[in-house]
């Protein structure tokens, strides 16, 4: 399975740069903003504040990084060409579900989307902006790109894709990610079902008959 690649973003880190934005992610889940300092993360990752001004910038860079690399937790296959039949697409779609699931439910996640939540009314909502930008967009463009393949394929029909894929998205996610937000548990081990079920309501609505 093959991520697609994003012109305008480089999600392509390194296995050791993503082994330190696992580490700040980690300081940010325990500690909250003010733990993501670049001496707390090259003390966390064994690195050089050096190599990271290099690799990220400054903090605003880091912070930047740090939610590009969690959106491309979220898998969407890239056809290349590669004409998809009905359940090649399914599953596709599936696992993007499950994968959406998984990183929304989880305490990276969580953690940033609270934060920026919390910081609505001050610093010009930069993380929320972000989030947004480098994360949500991030995940919308490749899974609409998905959508789009289906279309061409045959297998789909609809008129607008941003419509299709917000109608998609609302079927995967529901209102569980605000229930997350604020304290819901998750039954993890509900959404490969959910996934599916998903993926099967969608099918009902977009599929070519």
């Amino acid at each position: 399975m093959a991520l697609t690649e994003d012109a305008e973003i480089d999600n392509h880190f390194t296995p050791r740069q993503q082994a330190v934005l696992e580490q700040a992610l980690r300081l940010l889940v325990e500690g909250g903003e003010k733990a993501v300092t670049t001496a707390g993360i090259a003390r966390a990752a064994s690195c050089s504040k050096e190599s990271l001004y290099k690799w990220f910038g400054d903090r605003d860079g880091l912070l930047s990084a740090m939610i590009a690399y969690q959106a491309s937790k979220v898998r969407t296959f890239e056809s290349a060409g590669h004409r998809l039949d009905s359940e090649e697409l399914k599953h596709h779609l599936s696992d993007f579900a499950q994968d959406l699931l998984e990183v929304l439910a989880g305490d990276v996640s969580l953690a940033l989307n609270r934060l920026a939540i919390g910081q609505t009314s001050r610093d010009g909502q930069k993380l929320g902006r972000m989030l947004l930008e480098r994360g949500r967009a991030q995940i919308d463009q490749r899974a609409r790109a998905l959508l789009e393949d289906g279309r061409r394929s045959g297998v789909l029909v609809f008129d607008d894709g941003d419509e299709a894929y917000r109608v998609l998205y609302g079927l995967i996610v529901g209102d569980g990610h605000v229930r997350m937000l604020l304290g819901e548990k998750p039954d993890r081990g509900m959404f490969a079902r959910r996934a599916d079920r998903s993926i099967e309501r969608f099918w009902m609505l977009f599929a070519s008959k």
